[in-house]
């Protein structure tokens, strides 16, 4: 919605204004501009475009998805690095569907961007094992699900893993 400079300068807007309270003595108010300007620092950090674009993903909306996705113009100059990251994480799954090329394309730079959780970067590295045994790389593809496999420290995808391992036998 808003660029991510423009979200600091306003934070820092409503907290000047917040001092400018409390030096008057309105206290309450200034407590609540201070919290009010909390929204607009998570805001810099969490991107509401990506987080409305996860809520839609969670619900299986792909197109959905894809409408917020759209939304975000020019990802470089509006996201912060780990923020593209995740808008190509995002991308790589909405293309695995359809063209693996592009989605492996997508998911090698969310992995070199940088993604936060543990989980989300072994489920890029087990997709992209997935797309690496479907261009018959295998040698790459088992590095790749082992080192998903170390990242996965909750063993929530214990079974993709195990079914891929199977997989990578027959070819």
């Amino acid at each position: 919605m808003f660029h991510k400079n423009i979200k600091l300068v306003i934070a820092g807007l409503i907290i000047a204004y917040a001092i400018y309270q409390f030096m008057e003595g309105n206290i309450g108010n200034g407590i609540a501009l201070i919290l009010f300007s909390l929204i607009f620092i998570f805001l810099y950090f969490r991107n509401e475009m990506i987080l409305l674009a996860f809520l839609r993903m969670r619900k299986q909306d792909m197109e959905g998805t894809q409408k917020w996705l759209d939304k975000i113009k020019n990802p470089e100059a509006a996201l912060i690095t780990k923020q593209q990251g995740y808008y190509n994480y995002m991308h790589g799954i909405l293309h695995s569907q359809k063209n693996l090329t592009q989605a492996e394309k997508y998911f090698r730079k969310a992995l070199k961007l940088g993604l936060t959780m543990d989980y989300d970067v072994a489920m890029a590295k087990l997709s992209l094992a997935g797309i690496a045994m479907q261009k018959r790389r295998k040698r790459e593809a088992t590095t790749l699900l082992q080192e998903a496999k170390k990242l996965d420290k909750n063993n929530m995808l214990t079974e993709q893993i195990k079914m891929m391992q199977q997989q990578m036998k027959r070819i």
